[in-house]
């Protein structure tokens, strides 16, 4: 069954002003990943028409049970008690509906391959499903349309889709590396006490050899800081330890930001008024 997965709500991050011959360099890079090498793989892929893969609803006497997603289709038959007609998941079936995998929206409308307007956050949305359709179904081929052309190449619309992925993967690892070195404070709050920052060698969900001291942390475009917590001992992040530094970690980060009537070096901070 798929896993449920957050769709991108309010309106579409508003579409780079790139041309296509940009796109392509970065497209290409991306690809590698984009695949996990299953179209290398297929060799002789099937080339569809839409025509083609409208019969493959799963009904009697269709030739199987299909779906696309950015024009790779894939065999979900072993998924039919989701995909079959009737069942939930029916409309994606014989068609590519690659936008309702990220908006929700099943409606005839929404059951398009149109993400021309989405944005690198939605994009990724769609690499993950790309991912679990990879590692659950069988990779069948490419559908000729609006992401493959009659020869199995991809179209411009494709390599710019691509491009807007591998932006949102940049974008996720950037934030998985700031995740690492300012791991969010363990906080609690109650109506008979002040609230309490905290840090330990778990806080934040990120396991480490160092628990930190808590740091209001200042983001560009935050509408206010977040307690983050921050090491205090070796080399700045980044800053090689053969270098000279004043074995203070991240503290001299200038982001950060120290919390009123909190003891520098103190794991625990209560929340002054």
């Amino acid at each position: 069954m798929p896993p449920r997965r957050r769709s991108v709500s309010g309106g579409a991050e508003p579409r780079r002003s790139w041309v296509v011959a940009a796109a392509v360099a970065v497209a290409a890079a991306a690809a590698a990943w984009l695949l996990g090498g299953r179209e290398a793989a297929a060799g002789g892929a099937r080339l569809l028409r839409a025509s083609e893969l409208a019969r493959y609803r799963g009904d009697a006497g269709e030739p199987g049970l299909y779906l696309a997603l950015l024009g790779r289709v894939f065999d979900v038959q072993a998924g039919r008690a989701h995909y079959a007609r009737g069942r939930a998941y029916s409309g994606l079936a014989g068609r590519d509906a690659s936008r309702a995998f990220v908006t929700g929206d099943f409606s005839r409308e929404g059951l398009s391959d149109d993400v021309s307007d989405f944005g690198p956050a939605q994009m990724l949305v769609l690499r993950d499903w790309l991912r679990f359709y990879e590692e659950h179904y069988a990779f069948v081929g490419k559908l000729i349309g609006r992401f493959y052309e009659e020869n199995g190449k991809p179209t411009p619309a494709l390599l710019l889709a691509e491009a807007t992925m591998a932006q949102g993967v940049a974008a996720r690892e950037k934030e998985d590396g700031q995740r690492q070195q300012f791991p969010p404070c363990n906080s609690e709050w109650s109506l008979a006490s002040p609230g309490r920052f905290w840090c330990s060698k778990q806080s934040g969900g990120v396991t480490r050899a160092w628990a930190g001291v808590p740091r209001k942390l200042y983001q560009p475009g935050g509408k206010k800081p977040r307690c983050v917590c921050v090491r205090t001992t070796g080399p700045p992040t980044g800053q090689p330890a053969s270098t000279s530094h004043g074995d203070r970690g991240d503290l001299d980060d200038p982001s950060l930001q120290e919390y009123p009537g909190c003891p520098p070096l103190a794991s625990s901070c209560t929340v002054q008024d």
